[in-house]
């Protein structure tokens, strides 16, 4: 979720600085900055996941199963899932402040409809379907699937082409939706 916010607070504070215009004059391609953009994003996302592991293994008593070393590619294209909704936040607003809580009207309501603070097994049946619509609910499903219930990397498939079809969507509805100035 890092990546959402990352994103948003990002994009949002390079317009308001003129920073983005000042790099478009810069000897560097836009390319080589997004790049470098989204692979702090994904190193920082790697470093946390790490972090939460090792806490859970040392505090917890968490016990990996299954293949756990495909959360590493499930997490990249969940990271990149969630800073295109960032992006989105940054395309949508003005300021700082606005990408921010605009991310945050996106991201924590998902976080309660995905089932990443209870299960989702006693709720209604369309609120299990709606939440099915949630990138986070595949997100979180695949990393169970993999981590905890012992399944195998097949079980990350449909997780992974679900979190990356929902990247380029938003992708693209935010480039579309971006503007260069915030006036």
């Amino acid at each position: 979720m890092s990546a959402a916010f990352g994103a948003a607070a990002t994009i949002q504070g390079w317009r308001q600085s003129r920073l983005i215009r000042r790099l478009q004059l810069a000897p560097v391609s836009t390319r080589t900055v997004v790049g470098a953009r989204v692979s702090v994003t994904i190193g920082i996302a790697l470093v946390q996941l790490v972090i939460f592991v090792g806490i859970g293994v040392a505090a917890f008593g968490l016990t990996l199963t299954g293949s756990w070393w495909m959360s590493v590619p499930l997490l990249v294209v969940g990271t990149m899932c969630f800073m295109a909704i960032g992006l989105l936040a940054g395309a949508l607003t003005k300021t700082t402040e606005g990408a921010v809580n605009a991310a945050d009207f996106m991201v924590l309501p998902m976080a309660f409809l995905s089932g990443s603070f209870f299960p989702l097994d006693g709720t209604p049946g369309w609120l299990q379907a709606f939440s099915g619509l949630l990138p986070l609910k595949h997100l979180n499903d695949g990393m169970l699937d993999v981590m905890v219930r012992g399944e195998g990397p097949s079980a990350v498939l449909v997780p992974i082409a679900v979190l990356l079809a929902f990247a380029v969507a938003v992708t693209l509805i935010s480039a579309k939706l971006f503007r260069w100035e915030t006036t």
